[in-house]
């Protein structure tokens, strides 16, 4: 039987990670609480419990388990993330994640949060 080995980020901590999130949207700038409502959006989080999940140095794939709720329009969200095509990700972990990627990028390049959230 092989093992597959997870992708480093996986066990990677979200906390680690999302001040490079909302860096790269400040340095656009745009603000940490859009990165937020981004976030939120995504995973279904509230600000009180995705700060709870930065102080507890969630990792990527625990963050994305225990989400109160995907977003179903979530699936909306098409592209190229890092040179692949987010549709073409069969692995759902991975692909929440390059959805935020997406997300964040989006933010960045100045689109509004309207077109963002897919509303």
């Amino acid at each position: 039987m092989t093992q597959t080995k997870k992708h480093r980020i996986y066990t990677t901590s979200f906390a680690s990670v999302y001040p490079l999130y909302v860096a790269k949207a400040e340095r656009k700038g745009r603000k940490k609480s859009e990165v937020d409502v981004i976030i939120c959006w995504l995973t279904g989080y509230s600000q009180h419990t995705l700060e709870g999940q930065l102080k507890k140095q969630t990792d990527f794939e625990t963050f994305f388990s225990e989400a109160p709720q995907l977003n179903p329009a979530r699936a909306l969200i098409k592209g190229v993330i890092c040179g692949v095509r987010i549709e073409d990700i069969q692995e759902p972990t991975m692909r929440e994640i390059r959805y935020l990627d997406k997300l964040v990028d989006e933010l960045a390049k100045g689109k509004t949060m309207e077109k963002i959230l897919r509303a």
